[in-house]
Parts: C-alpha cells; sequence; structure tokens
C-alpha cells in the first residue's frame, strides 16, 4: 500500500523548548490514522507542520511521496481545534467565500454546498450568521468548509468537540464514508474513546517524541495479557474459587451485570487455550459471562506512557 503522508525526523524548536523531536510517521493511504497524545505533546504543531502553517527546524514531509510543497495545500482539507468562523459573518457568505479560497468556481461551490446543507438538513442556516449558532451547529459549518473541495487528506483536531452524542455519531459516520471514498484521514486527538471504532493505525506521541505507532489491531496484541474476564453461577462461590485458583492464576474481576454472579478475571499461561478455560468452568459452574480482557487504547497509552 502505498503511503499519503511521511514524516522524516521531523524537529521544531519554540526558544528553548522543543516541541517536537525527530518524529517520523508513516501514513498509509486511505487508513483513519490516529495521532495521539495528552495536551501539548506537540500534535498540533505536527499538524502545522504538514499544513505549511509553520516550517520545520530540520526533517522533511512527504506527501504522496513529493516533498511537500505550496501546491499542495489544495490537496489537504484541515479542521482545527480552534476554530476560525467569523461570527459576524452570514452562514452562505461565508462558505461560498472559503469555498472560492480552496480553488472551486462559486457555481461549484454553491451545487456542493447545496448537497452537504440538505445532508446535514440545515438549509435554513444559510443567511444566520455564526454567532447565532451553538458551538456545535458552527462545527457543522466548519466540517462542511473542510470537506467541500474534497482533498486526498483530511486532517481533524478534535473533531467532536462542542457535538452532542447525536451529531457526533453524524460526524463520525461522515469520516468513515471518506474514508471508503478514498480519502485519507488524519485524526488527532487525547480523547481515546472514539480511536477504538475509527483508526486504523495510530501514533503516541508525548512530551514531543513518538513512543509508539503502528497497525491498532496488531498494538492490541501485542499488549494483551490473555486474560478472561468470567461471571459464574454457583451454590458455593468459596469453594469454586479455590478449584480454580488451584488450577489457574485468579484475581477479582469488576463489571457491571444485571446477575449476582461469581466474577473473577483468570489469567491463562502461553500454553493454555481459551477453550480449556471454558470447558473447565462449565464443568464446574453455570457461565453467565465469559469476555476477553482487550487493552483499550486508553490502557495501551497509559503503560507506554509509564515505561517511557
Amino acid at each position: 500500500m502505498k503511503n499519503a503522508l511521511v514524516t522524516n525526523s521531523v524537529s521544531k524548536n519554540f526558544g528553548d523548548f522543543k516541541a517536537l523531536n525527530n518524529v517520523s510517521i508513516t501514513v498509509p493511504k486511505g487508513s483513519i490514522f490516529g495521532l495521539l497524545g495528552p495536551n501539548g505533546a506537540g500534535k498540533t504543531t505536527l499538524i502545522r507542520i504538514i499544513n505549511q502553517i509553520i516550517l520545520p527546524d530540520s526533517g522533511s514531509v512527504l506527501l504522496d511521496d513529493e516533498p511537500l510543497q505550496a501546491h499542495h495545500i489544495k490537496d489537504i482539507g484541515y479542521l482545527p481545534e480552534e476554530r476560525g468562523l467569523y461570527k459576524t459573518m452570514k452562514v452562505g457568505e461565508q462558505v461560498l467565500y472559503l469555498a472560492q479560497l480552496k480553488g472551486l468556481s462559486k457555481a461549484e461551490a454553491k451545487k456542493r454546498l447545496n448537497y452537504w446543507f440538505e445532508k446535514f438538513e440545515i438549509e435554513d442556516w444559510w443567511n444566520k450568521k455564526i454567532q447565532e449558532l451553538s458551538k456545535g451547529m458552527a462545527q457543522k459549518i466548519q466540517f462542511i468548509v473542510t470537506v467541500l473541495h474534497q482533498p486526498k487528506l483530511l486532517i481533524f483536531d478534535e473533531p467532536f468537540s462542542g457535538f452532542d452524542p447525536i451529531n457526533a455519531n453524524l460526524i463520525k459516520d461522515e469520516i468513515l464514508l471518506l474514508r471508503e471514498e478514498g480519502a485519507t484521514v488524519i485524526f488527532a486527538t487525547h480523547r481515546m474513546e472514539s480511536v477504538e471504532e475509527l483508526c486504523d493505525d495510530i501514533v503516541l506521541i508525548h512530551e514531543s517524541n513518538k513512543i509508539l505507532e503502528g497497525k491498532l489491531l496488531d498494538i492490541k496484541r501485542q499488549y494483551k495479557t490473555n486474560t478472561f474476564e468470567v461471571g459464574l453461577v454457583t451454590d458455593n462461590e468459596e469453594q469454586l474459587t479455590q478449584i480454580i485458583k488451584d488450577k489457574f492464576d485468579v484475581s477479582p474481576a469488576i463489571y457491571k451485570s444485571l446477575n449476582n454472579d461469581l466474577k473473577l478475571n483468570i489469567k491463562l499461561k502461553d500454553n493454555e487455550s481459551s477453550n480449556e478455560l471454558l470447558t473447565f468452568l462449565t464443568s464446574n459452574a453455570q457461565v453467565n459471562h465469559f469476555n476477553e480482557l482487550v487493552p483499550t487504547v486508553n490502557d495501551i497509552f497509559i503503560q507506554t506512557v509509564k515505561n517511557n
């Protein structure tokens, strides 16, 4: 698979502060790539370098295997965390103006805007001023402006900020659809909950350094502990617990359940299989709950930061 974007040993200092330290990332074409890290990690600095808002002190950036140049700006759509709409302008005037800055003719911009306004059911916002809109409503307008010129690379910096759950899901669905239509997406966030369902690949940046990068599924496999969360029904919890402890590594489990089960976490050795565990449990109790504890992105991030 070709790569949409590659950064090679990119560094950036602001005075004595090192914002990025030799950061190299590879964004596969047609993927949703999670650019993750806490506030102040260096994510926004890297995004601004990719958008040519600032230049790196050292290193290089390739877009579609070409050194990043001024004309590439038409190939990138950027939704910044700090929104940039003019509050006193009417929505329709502003989106037409911004669309033409992206190289669209007025007629083509109007045609595409009509499509998006109808899709989001916001036709009556055309003559409203930005200052009349809620933060979430303004976010929808900014999203439309970002994707309108159909760029090859889309960069969303905290795109769900200000959205209620319904509209956050609407934007998630649109991001997935854009990926299916061939766009490459960089999704920058310090909130891990949306990464699980959106991202194909991730990079973790902490204190200006890259500390982890790869396919999300591969990273999850690397960090899994072969631990299973089980819920069991028995007349004698103490006796059953001891039987299981005699064979496996056991600890208490905490999860919400409608049943009053014996809840345990059971860690298997490398030579033990989940089938063996399930067979053993069903021969000794009724199994109501059986789930492998796969590490979340948040778990992986916390562990990786601690290890570094």
